[in-house]
């Protein structure tokens, strides 16, 4: 029999584990720069939390039951449970919350079902407490500030408006109005053409559909739809944003309005993060302003602004593996220690422990006998140690450095 990881699961061996540790800590040290904490959910949650805020649809959640019969699943993302933990946990809350995570999350993918991957790693941020500009341009800058750490050159943000988007769809019957969302989404001009629309509703929804390209023209473009107050004032909030990112020197940015996001509870900018060098656009990372999902977690119903993002590291592991950055090998170790005698084994153990308490971290290995003189050097060869200690009855060492 060979045993096998369960389907749509997979095993990370130390080279893998180095690569994306390399991937999360560059990562970390960004967040930790821009002042952000990290916070550790639950990887097990009620079903009434995950599907509060329709952030993903029921039957991708990978489902559970306790003795009590209480409905549970694996987390499918961070957003709903960092949400309830924020307002149900911390007490006194202050603004802005600036808070990280760094964990797997699980989905149940239908399509093509057969092994395909179910468990997936996200690094991701969630700014809670404010909105406006400010906050906007933060969260977008820092991410493409990630980026940037990771050496990653060949990529875009392709910037959407949840709440302009949803509003112009307002204008369209509502017997119709999925239709016309599901078009957009796609970016499927034949269903435009073929429902039964209005000559002024049909160019409208055609409008919508370009609404996709350099900042200037689309802006003009939407402002062409007849807009009331309300979606003038966010058309002009968003203008100021792009205006703001873009005098921070390059940040490739594609403003599309016709971006809609599968999860609902986006109320203002959505984004994504695309590369570029792959013949497919990669999506790297995607997220949005969400104003009214933790008021469904809070005891109050207190509504509180939210906006952050996330980073698949998978995919940003397939894209750094082009550029040779990722590290090629293990980590070696810095040290083997090896007893001459069994008189010296004592001696070997307490000075290996006392190269490991250096204030830097330092690795080693201690030699657990069985081998000769020659297997020991070629041992240190092979794994790239580079010195050995060899530690005599009196607790001595004579040290060698290791050639490689």
């Amino acid at each position: 029999m060979v045993y096998q990881p369960a389907a749509g699961a997979r095993d990370l061996l130390p080279l893998d584990v180095a690569q994306k540790r390399w991937i999360e800590d560059k990562l970390q040290q960004v967040f930790h720069r821009w002042g952000y904490h990290r916070i550790i959910t639950s990887t097990l949650e009620r079903m009434d939390t995950l599907m509060a805020g329709e952030a993903i649809q029921r039957q991708m959640v990978i489902q559970l039951q306790n003795s009590e019969d209480e409905e549970l699943g694996l987390r499918p993302e961070l957003t709903a449970s960092i949400a309830r933990a924020v307002v149900t946990r911390i007490a006194n809350l202050r603004h802005p919350q600036r808070l990280y995570y760094n964990a797997n999350v699980f989905r149940r993918i239908w399509e093509n079902r057969h092994n395909r991957q179910q468990e997936f790693y996200q690094a991701g941020v969630e700014l809670l407490g404010v909105g406006g500009l400010l906050a906007n341009a933060e969260v977008l800058l820092l991410a493409g500030n990630c980026l940037t750490a990771l050496g990653l050159q060949d990529w875009h943000l392709i910037l959407g408006e949840a709440g302009i988007t949803r509003s112009l769809l307002d204008a369209f019957p509502i017997n119709l109005r999925a239709k016309v969302r599901s078009a957009i989404a796609h970016l499927d001009r034949i269903t435009i053409d073929t429902l039964p629309l209005t000559d002024e509703l049909r160019e409208r929804a055609r409008i919508m559909l370009d609404l996709r390209g350099n900042s200037a023209d689309v802006l003009q473009k939407v402002s062409s739809l007849n807009l009331d107050a309300e979606q003038q004032e966010a058309v002009n909030n968003l203008k100021s944003l792009v205006e703001l990112l873009e005098s921070e020197g390059k940040f490739p940015i594609i403003l599309d309005l016709s971006l809609i996001q599968t999860i609902d509870y986006y109320t203002g900018i959505v984004f994504e993060i695309v590369n570029n060098t792959d013949s497919q656009a990669r999506v790297l990372g995607r997220g949005g302003r969400y104003d009214q999902l933790l008021g469904l977690y809070h005891p109050q119903g207190e509504n509180i602004p939210g906006i952050g993002f996330v980073l698949n590291i998978e995919d940003l592991y397939q894209v750094l593996l082009t550029t040779q950055q990722l590290p090629q090998e293990t980590p070696a170790s810095d040290w083997l220690v090896v007893p001459e005698s069994p008189a010296a084994h004592i001696a070997a153990f307490a000075y290996a422990q006392k190269l490991r308490e250096s204030p830097d971290l330092v690795r080693v290995e201690l030699d657990l006998g069985g081998t000769d003189i020659p297997a020991i050097k070629q041992y240190a060869r092979d794994r790239s140690i580079a010195q050995i200690a060899w530690i005599k009855a009196d607790g001595s060492p004579i040290i060698e450095k290791v050639s490689q």
